[in-house]
């Protein structure tokens, strides 16, 4: 032992030593600086795509509607999950989900204090909740009815909450959603108001002065400043100590494809950046502490490893001590993780979960959207249709729905018992998409919650929020709202028709599976021409004795064909799209080529394909609708490419893998029935 050094001093230096070292191990762990735009990898933590309920690990468990997540210094993610659930549920960090607590009504915002206790905003139930380790559950503020007062815990009153937060003194603070106000429940049970006023608005100031539109997630800075998604001013705001409120990001109002777009959660990490869900428009956007805006995924990531990174309806979001952020995906019932790419990584194939189908399609009989409900009306439209805009685009979009035709002012009725899951279900005011989505069901071309004169049809359900001079700027349904078949939901506006889509955004399932009474097809497709293109867009045209000649040497070519579908009852005129659409190689002699002993099927519109180009992939460019102003409806189908489960990709057929000789090019058009077309289906050719 050298002079003077005891065995306690050794001792003493050996385990600061050691500490020292886990110490700086345990910070190796930590986050490292944020990045702006950083390249993300999607994992799945919990949750398959099949909306319901069930405890288990990975993809054994299922949710109903997981709105938000909260995770704590161990790492055990909180959901609070609604829907017909309305249950919060426990993700450990090995990945297995348990039920925590039961019994609410549409919960939505959830937070952790540092002792484990968790707080829900219960929407439906306009109440703030609390939830100690152990599961109890109690109720920290709120009464129960939807009105606005402050005062003691107990007697204040909320109107649908949707975020809360909570601050290391134990104090909660609640996005009071409807009522357009950020309140804050004190440690002694007060509840009073920090910001926002008596109508929805947006004006930054102090306090009061400050204006709000249906704030959704909160998050807490850790210096104590409170970040707001304000979804309906496309905003993010800041509210310090003071009571101040500024605003952090905002959508410019002339932007067609704003970055924030109806923001909905919003978490900080703990170097000052901010993450913000955009819940229709399915991205994740970093907000940097100076209110730069970078989309971290989707189609317009900045990030181009993340543009196959798309999410539909993200709404909460939670970050861990090591920068991964957890995502709430409530139109997959799922909950996935974005974690940070790793040097040599190689790029990330899309992680999709495959929506179930909406159980509404198991239904015998389904009603009609219009009265008599239970009697036949004419369809006017239905999924796979190619659509225009108002820009003259004849391919904007392709058709997501099914339309049946009810004249100007009718009244537009609810065909299935559903809730609310969206915090704004509304949009396009007095526009002629104005509509409403309830939870699977959508409802477009009328107007909202009221007569065709503009009277109210039901306060229970329809808030209508006008200005100052007395116009109409808003119809809200919030988010919990319960709804049963018959219920009126508006008049028809001027389409004359109603426009119905099924299932969430992303899963769009065809609506003609739904069993209305009355609805029969037994009407095969026409089939008016069929054509071939080469790949600089020319259609082969040179002809031998009555057959197109094809040479092997033309490359890839296009096979469009003119066809459109009819359903029983419909007028003469009437023009609906195919269901399944393909091609086959015969012979002349009728017998199939090699590699066609059957039909190859490239068109089925079973789901709405999410690419945002996939109309100018199924469909060539003069195709065109009588709603934007073609004079007749033409779907050119390019049965080359492919359109199937929700995907759409470009193909094309090679002639020269067939020896010189004659040869049939034969059409598979078919609807949604199973009917098919006879009559022009095929097209001689020589090949040569």
């Amino acid at each position: 032992m050298p002079t003077g050094l005891s065995r306690f001093s050794i001792a003493t230096l050996v385990f600061g030593v050691l500490f020292l070292a886990g110490v700086v191990f345990f910070s190796s762990r930590e986050a490292k600086p944020t990045a702006f735009g950083w390249p993300a990898r999607m994992t799945t933590v919990a949750g398959n795509g099949a909306r319901g309920f069930a405890d288990g690990k990975g993809a054994t468990a299922q949710f109903s509607d997981p709105f938000a997540v909260a995770i704590d210094a161990k790492g055990v993610l909180y959901v609070a999950d609604a829907g017909d659930t309305n249950r919060i549920r426990k993700i450990a960090p090995d990945g297995r989900t348990t039920t925590l607590a039961a019994a609410f009504d549409t919960p939505s915002g959830v937070a952790v204090d540092r002792d484990g206790n968790l707080y829900v905003a219960d929407t439906g139930a306009n109440r703030i909740r609390k939830i100690t380790p152990d599961g109890g559950v109690s109720t920290l503020a709120g009464d129960g009815q939807a009105g606005f007062r402050d005062g003691p815990a107990g007697q204040a009153q909320f109107n649908g909450p949707i975020g809360v937060a909570v601050d290391a003194k134990g104090n909660v603070y609640v996005a009071d959603t409807y009522n357009d106000r950020i309140r804050l429940i004190t440690r002694d049970g007060q509840v009073k108001t920090l910001a926002g006023g008596a109508a929805p608005g947006f004006a930054d100031g102090q306090g009061t002065a400050a204006a709000f539109d249906t704030p959704c997630g909160i998050a807490l800075s850790k210096d104590g400043v409170l970040f707001i998604a304000d979804m309906n001013n496309n905003a993010i705001r800041r509210l310090d100590k003071s009571g101040k409120v500024t605003t952090q990001a905002r959508a410019a109002p002339d932007d067609a494809n704003p970055a924030l777009a109806w923001p909905v959660g919003v978490a900080a990490t703990a170097d000052g950046y901010l993450y913000v869900s955009t819940f229709r428009r399915g991205r994740i956007v970093e907000v940097s502490p100076k209110g730069a805006l970078r989309i971290l995924t989707g189609r317009d990531a900045w990030a181009p490893r993340n543009r196959p990174l798309q999410l539909f309806h993200p709404a909460g979001l939670a970050v861990d001590r090591h920068g991964a952020l957890y995502v709430a995906e409530t139109a997959r019932y799922a909950i996935r993780k974005l974690s940070p790419q790793r040097p040599g990584d190689a790029p990330q194939a899309f992680p999709e979960i495959v929506p179930a189908p909406p159980a509404l399609m198991r239904a015998a009989s389904v009603p009609w959207p219009v009265d008599p409900q239970e009697s036949w009306h004419e369809v006017v439209g239905d999924m796979g249709e190619v659509r225009g805009d108002y820009r003259g685009e004849s391919r904007s979009h392709i058709h997501a729905g099914l339309d049946v035709h009810a004249d100007v002012g009718q009244t537009v009725r609810v065909i299935a018992d559903e809730k609310v899951e969206g915090p704004f279900s509304t949009w396009d005011v007095d526009g002629l998409s104005e509509g409403l989505q309830i939870d699977q069901l959508t409802y477009i071309h009328m107007q909202v919650g009221r007569t065709p004169s503009g009277e109210p049809l039901d306060p229970a359900h329809f808030q209508l929020v006008r200005n100052a001079a007395g116009k109409l700027i808003q119809v809200r349904v919030k988010r919990g709202t319960r709804f049963h078949v018959g219920d009126p939901l508006g008049s028809d506006n001027r389409m004359a028709h109603v426009h119905l889509e099924l299932g969430a955004r992303g899963g769009d399932a065809n609506p003609m599976a739904l069993h209305f009474p009355g609805l029969t097809d037994h009407l095969p497709p026409h089939i008016d021409d069929i054509a071939l293109y080469d790949a600089s867009g020319r259609r082969l045209s040179e002809r031998r004795n009555g057959r197109l000649v094809v040479p092997r040497s033309a490359g890839v070519l296009s096979i469009v064909v003119d066809a459109w579908d009819q359903v029983d009852g419909d007028k003469p005129q009437r023009r609906l799209g195919l269901y399944r659409a393909g091609f086959q190689i015969l012979r002349a002699d009728g017998a199939p080529v090699k590699g066609f002993e059957r039909p190859r099927v490239t068109m089925e519109f079973d789901r709405l394909p999410v690419d945002h180009e996939a109309a100018k992939i199924a469909y060539a460019p003069a195709s065109g609708d009588t709603v934007h102003g073609a004079d007749q409806t033409r779907f050119l189908y390019v049965v080359t490419n492919t359109i199937r489960a929700g995907r759409a990709a470009t193909g094309g057929w090679r002639p020269a893998g067939l020896a010189p000789g004659d040869y049939i090019v034969r059409i598979l058009a078919a609807d949604y029935a199973g009917n098919q077309a006879t009559v022009g289906r095929d097209l001689a050719i020589t090949v040569r």
